[in-house]
């Protein structure tokens, strides 16, 4: 493809967007008028006694109903399972089928807490066209208690974060991300650290957490003007203040730290007097409550996909009791409330035309929930290698992206322009650099230990890199500096002295020399190619695709289909 032809793909690809925002944006007031009605169902007496503990005479029970790391996913959509170890899938979610089962908990007691924990306004094409506009009226009429940030409320960046949350109508807590300019205090919280609630004749503190590693993690530039710390700094200080000046008989700290960093806080003194982590991040899904040295951790996976309920019984002003349950949204036992849908169903509407077209087809589930290597990397790695020939192609250890399941009907998993945005909901370009074999290496060992760090507080949360072209071999339980076992490029092995060229997408304010989190790349150069634009070029020639588990990267201490990065605990995902 000649030059101008790029540019003329990249202008093209990016002059559709902006008429899509736009036009979007310009619609939001007229889309999100108010709809009267209820219609949640009145045949739910067996769903509603679900997670009920035997009453004590004399006492109160609490109910505190947690969502997290929806990422934006409005309607129903199928969801992954482990069973009996083989995939199985399942249509869950969808926000108007939550509503009827939060209103259905909120009417069996009337005492209850709804929460969300993050990464909500991030995900789906609705939520990037708009910048999360369009999903602030939706949350509001899920009418949340309180909200924490997550690690993806960034990337609109700092004001547009600032507004997304400002106009949600949810109490916002944080104890650790603080402004961060050059002619202010930097030790000013954006939010409040803690929220203390009387509720049930007790008061109730919660204190807030997002991960510390977020400038990291995403793209340098989407967080400039904010600071982070590890919520070691000040817990300790918080939960005295809660316990002694404020009295309250019940402390949690709500955390988007991913399932290490919470389980090795529940391990840590300063979580001394807590009573719950309520976790998020890792979309991992806890049924029963982790036990620390401290404190109990529960994380209640994603995309709405799962609600946990948190029933906290209190007497004479004091926690006596607990009992937790992580629910399945199902859309067979709660019938989908009709206002919520319909005002999901105009949400949608600005783009329906666009998001429904179907750009390829799979004959094998395109999964994202495998730590060391998923299928569907592998279709995006595989795409960027047909597409440019270099030695090595990257993406992210991302964990964002519900599954698509092979329909039986048709033997095919049918992939749309939504699902593509759900795959990649930052359209990045592409870009090339050369590194040398030592460079690749101590990339890969660094990679490793951001994803397996004995510290938890050092992992990042997200899974091990993906890509096309290598093979790794290593072993997660050996010390920092030394897991990777052997690599091969092409099926060679790799030479330390040797050049190869890698393709990645660009991360906003990284370094013009950085790809992929590799420093100091040589001949670093952008493509002026969208990866959305790759990814359905190699569709329309290659339909049907057949992404899968191939040995790309192997352990010698697990399984390729681990499903959880926490080790150490009897934790499984499932």
């Amino acid at each position: 493809m000649e030059k101008n032809d790029l540019n003329t793909e990249k202008k093209a690809a990016t002059d559709r967007r902006d008429f899509l925002k736009k036009s979007a944006l310009v619609s939001l007031a007229a889309v999100f008028n108010p709809v009267s009605g209820f219609s949640a169902s009145e045949r739910l007496s067996e769903i509603e006694k679900m997670g009920e503990i035997s009453p004590v005479p004399g006492s109160q029970t609490i109910t505190i109903l947690i969502t997290t790391d929806i990422h934006s996913q409005l309607n129903t959509h199928d969801e992954f399972f482990w069973e009996n170890n083989l995939a199985v899938y399942k249509k869950r979610g969808g926000m108007a089928v939550l509503k009827t089962m939060v209103d259905t908990f909120r009417r069996q007691n009337l005492n209850t807490i709804l929460y969300d924990g993050g990464d909500f306004f991030h995900g789906h094409a609705v939520a990037s066209l708009t910048e999360g506009e369009a999903m602030i009226p939706i949350f509001n009429k899920m009418g949340y208690d309180l909200m924490l940030p997550g690690n993806w409320e960034v990337v609109y960046k700092k004001k547009k974060m600032l507004y997304d949350m400002g106009h949600a109508n949810a109490v916002k807590i944080c104890a650790n991300m603080y402004h961060q300019t050059s002619d202010e205090d930097n030790n000013t919280l954006v939010y409040q650290p803690y929220w203390v609630k009387y509720i049930g004749g007790i008061k109730i503190g919660i204190i807030g957490y997002t991960d510390h590693l977020i400038p990291k993690r995403q793209s340098p530039a989407y967080s400039e003007g904010l600071r982070f710390e590890h919520a070691d700094k000040n817990l300790a200080k918080y939960v005295k203040y809660l316990k002694e000046v404020e009295g309250c008989a019940v402390i949690l700290t709500a955390t988007h730290m991913g399932l290490a960093q919470q389980v090795g806080l529940a391990n840590n003194p300063v979580a001394e007097g807590v009573d719950f982590i309520l976790g998020a991040d890792t979309h991992e899904r806890v049924r029963e409550p982790i036990q620390g040295k401290y404190t109990k951790v529960i994380e209640c996976g994603a995309f709405g996909s799962f609600l946990g309920k948190l029933d906290l019984v209190v007497k004479d002003g004091k926690l006596i009791d607990s009992a937790y349950r992580l629910l399945d949204v199902d859309p067979a036992k709660y019938p989908a409330d009709k206002n919520m849908q319909s005002m999901i169903d105009k949400a949608y509407e600005p783009f329906k035309a666009e998001l429904d077209r179907v750009i390829g087809t799979s004959k094998t589930p395109l999964v994202r929930y495998f730590v060391i290597e998923t299928p569907m990397d592998n279709l995006i790695t595989d795409a960027i290698m047909w597409k440019f020939k270099p030695d090595i192609a990257l993406s992210n250890g991302f964990r964002f992206c519900q599954p698509l399941a092979v329909d039986p009907k048709t033997a095919v998993a049918t992939i749309t322009k939504e699902f593509l945005w759900n795959m990649l909901p930052v359209n990045s370009e592409a870009k090339i650099g050369k590194v040398t074999g030592k460079q690749l290496w101590d990339w890969l060992e660094k990679e490793l230990q951001n994803a397996f760090a004995k510290d938890p507080s050092k992992r990042f949360g997200g899974w091990f890199v993906r890509f096309s072209g290598m093979e790794v071999n290593f072993t997660i339980a050996n010390e920092t500096g030394k897991r990777v076992n052997g690599v091969k490029i092409a099926g060679q092995p790799l030479d330390f002295a040797k050049e190869y060229s890698i393709i990645a997408c660009e991360r906003e304010g990284d370094p013009e020399d950085t790809l992929c989190r590799v420093e100091k790349v040589k001949d670093p150069k952008r493509l002026t190619v969208l990866l959305h634009d790759v990814i359905e070029e190699y569709l329309k020639v290659n339909s049907p695709v057949s992404p899968k588990l191939e040995g790309r990267s192997t352990a010698t201490d697990e399984p390729n289909t681990l499903l959880t990065q926490l080790r150490g605990t009897t934790y499984e995902f499932r």
